[in-house]
């Protein structure tokens, strides 16, 4: 299935960016790149159910391209597959909550914690990399989007 975001992997691990365009996702991405996170896709990003998760990868077509607004499309980029471990939602910063309620995304079958982010905080990679560490069981939250999860 093909899922329109981007999405990025730090050790394997993959993150799902989605939002209207214009949200950030690109900028979020490259971000993420810049802090040592793979490339999995950007723009259009192609998903698979598999007995465990859902493994997400770049279309053929896209497979290591990075649009960079203001410069272009780059290509031949270093990029793999990834198993899904979380979606973010990107919103506007009034549309973040400040302690915000477990919510899932729902795909083939497989259910992944989802946050709502304002992809231009300067924080916005770090929170990632947290609440990534949360869904991996590195980290424990007392409360807020991974409580009951």
């Amino acid at each position: 299935m093909l899922q329109h975001g981007s999405c990025a992997a730090s050790a394997g691990a993959g993150v799902l960016l989605l939002g209207v365009p214009g949200a950030g996702k690109s900028d979020l991405l490259l971000r993420l790149m810049q802090r040592g996170w793979q490339l999995v896709a950007d723009d259009q990003v192609a998903l698979s159910a598999v007995a465990d998760g859902v493994t997400a990868d770049a279309p053929e077509e896209l497979a290591g391209l990075l649009e960079v607004r203001g410069i272009g499309i780059f290509q031949g980029l270093p990029h793999g597959p990834a198993a899904l471990r979380m979606a973010v939602l990107l919103v506007g910063r009034e549309e973040v909550p400040r302690l915000p309620e477990p919510r899932a995304f729902e795909v083939l079958g497989h259910s992944l914690p989802l946050l709502a982010l304002h992809a231009f905080d300067c924080s916005a990679p770090a929170k990632i990399e947290l609440a990534l560490g949360v869904a991996e069981a590195r980290y424990a939250l007392r409360a807020g989007a991974f409580a009951a999860a």
